[in-house]
């Protein structure tokens, strides 16, 4: 995957689409991220870099709850995608 603002654009049109909300925040994040489940939103830490940030939505979004039927054709393909390298990480 490559690391670009195209890529980044992606991930966040998952969540988008998820109806999740992602915010680019300052704060004391210990691993560069905060997740508000009850209100659906993904803080990240608006420091990091255009590689940290996708590679901190590619730790997220495996974790939530995604509506693949919510999804467009290439949010679906890029979401197994994820998925698949998380579960081979693991």
């Amino acid at each position: 995957m490559k690391y670009t603002q195209t890529t980044l654009d992606k991930l966040e049109d998952i969540l988008g689409e998820s109806e999740y909300v992602v915010r680019y925040e300052r704060g004391t994040f210990q691993s560069g991220w905060c997740l508000l489940e009850a209100k659906r939103i993904v803080v990240l830490n608006k420091f990091l870099n255009i590689e940290g940030r996708i590679n901190t939505l590619m730790e997220i979004i495996p974790q939530l709850s995604i509506d693949y039927d919510k999804l467009t054709l290439e949010s679906q393909k890029l979401y197994e995608e994820v998925v698949k390298k998380s579960a081979t990480a693991a």
